[in-house]
C-alpha cells in the first residue's frame, strides 16, 4: 500500500530526473515524508522509467539490489529491490568509463544472468530459471545515487532505480553445467590491490534463485523477462569507493575476469 499520491510520485519522479540530467543531487524524499515504503518508492519508479523511455531509452535488462543479508539488515528490510537496466548505460570488458557521467560512483562485482527463454512468474522456481538460462559472466556494476551523499531510505533508492548506474559485461557468457553457481568464487582488485572476495551464494543465497525471485516480483506488473535479457543478481561484496583513474577488475572462477577503468578528468 502507497501513501504517496500520483501528484506527489510524479513530482519526485520529476526531482529525480532533473538530477540525473543536471548530475546535482537532491534531499531524500524520505527526509520529508519518513513513513514512506518500498511501494511508494516503485511508485515513483515507475515514472520515472516512462520519462527515460520517452527519452529513447530501452531496457535490457533488470538489477537487483539488496540482495545480501547485511544490506537489508542496514535498511530495515527482508526483500531486495530491483530497478531496469537500460541500453545506453551498458559497457563491455576494458571499457574506459567517464568520472563525471556520475555523482557519487562506487564499484561492485557481480554475476549477470543471460537468459536464453523468456522467463516469468508468479510460480517461477529456480530449476525454471535455471532452464531459461542460456549463461553467466562475470560483470562490475557501478552504482551511483540522485540523493545526496547516499542518505537513502529503502523509498529513497527504489525511486532512484535501485541507485543504477552502468554495468560492464564479460563476452564470455559460460553455460551453467556441472558447476554450482554458489559456489563461483570472486577476487576484486582496484588498482591492483585486493579489497574483496565474493562467491555467488552472496547475491540472494543463489545467484538462480534470484533470477526466479525477479521473475516472480513482475509477473503482477504484466511483465516478463524476454530472452537475450541481462539479470545482475546483486553484489557480492560491499560497495568501493570511485575515483578518477581507477582500475578495478573482477576475477571470477569458471567466469573469467572483467576490467574497467575510470576516465581521469580531461581524458
Amino acid at each position: 500500500m502507497t501513501i504517496v499520491t500520483d501528484e506527489q510520485a510524479r513530482e519526485f519522479a520529476a526531482a529525480l530526473y532533473e538530477a540525473r540530467r543536471s548530475r546535482a543531487p537532491i534531499a531524500p524524499f524520505t527526509d520529508a515524508l519518513p513513513d514512506l515504503g518500498m511501494p511508494d518508492g516503485y511508485a515513483i519508479q515507475q515514472h520515472l522509467v516512462q520519462h527515460l523511455l520517452d527519452d529513447g531509452e530501452s531496457i535490457i535488462g533488470y538489477k537487483l539490489g539488496l540482495t545480501s543479508t547485511p544490506m537489508q539488515r542496514l535498511l530495515g528490510v527482508d526483500s531486495p529491490d530491483f530497478g531496469p537496466v537500460f541500453a545506453s548505460t551498458v559497457y563491455r570488458d576494458g571499457a574506459e568509463l567517464p568520472v563525471d557521467r556520475f555523482i557519487a560512483p562506487r564499484m561492485e562485482g557481480e554475476i549477470g544472468v543471460i537468459l536464453g527463454k523468456d522467463l516469468s512468474g508468479p510460480d517461477c522456481t529456480p530449476a525454471q530459471a535455471l532452464d531459461a538460462t542460456a549463461g553467466l559472466v562475470a560483470a562490475l556494476e557501478i552504482v551511483d545515487s540522485r540523493i545526496a551523499d547516499w542518505r537513502i531510505k529503502l523509498a529513497d533508492t527504489v525511486a532512484d532505480l535501485a541507485s543504477n548506474g552502468a554495468i560492464a559485461l564479460s563476452s564470455l557468457v559460460v553455460p551453467v553445467d556441472g558447476f554450482d553457481p554458489r559456489l563461483l568464487g570472486m577476487v576484486f582488485t582496484k588498482n591492483g590491490e585486493v579489497v574483496a572476495t565474493g562467491a555467488g551464494a552472496a547475491a540472494l543465497g543463489d545467484p538462480i534463485a534470484a533470477v526466479a525471485w525477479l521473475a516472480n516480483t513482475l509477473a503482477p506488473m504484466g511483465v516478463t523477462l524476454p530472452a537475450g535479457s541481462v539479470i545482475m543478481t546483486g553484489a557480492l561484496h560491499a560497495m568501493v569507493p570511485v575515483a578518477p583513474g581507477d582500475v578495478f577488475r573482477a576475477e571470477f572462477d569458471r567466469l573469467g575476469p572483467i576490467t574497467i577503468r575510470m576516465a581521469r578528468e580531461g581524458e
